[in-house]
């Protein structure tokens, strides 16, 4: 059986080829030596989404209060207390220093 010049440029190239490919595969930006390091990140986005997605239902909830067909008394005083810096006479206003 005799090679060819053409079978052995081939080969070559083949191999060259899935060598390239196999050391991107452990050593590139997306293999698999980074893998543990994307998982913790994301796991880490995803605990940030939790929090944000959380504060956001409690603003949600708040704007709910708000809305002219059902305003919270509680919620409209203490808004107008805190902008229009009114108190009552038998009110004692204690005043935190920034």
């Amino acid at each position: 059986m005799r090679i060819h010049k053409f079978d052995s440029v081939v080969t070559l190239t083949c191999l060259t080829l899935l060598g390239y490919f196999a050391w991107h595969a452990f050593e590139g930006p997306r293999g698999f030596k980074y893998r543990d390091k994307w998982a913790l990140q994301s796991d880490q986005l995803t605990g940030d989404l939790a929090a944000t997605t959380e504060k956001r239902t409690k603003f949600e909830q708040r704007v709910a209060l708000l809305r002219p067909e059902s305003v919270d008394p509680d919620l409209l005083d203490e808004l107008a207390r805190t902008t229009l810096d009114v108190a009552l006479q038998n009110e004692l206003i204690i005043l935190d220093k920034p």
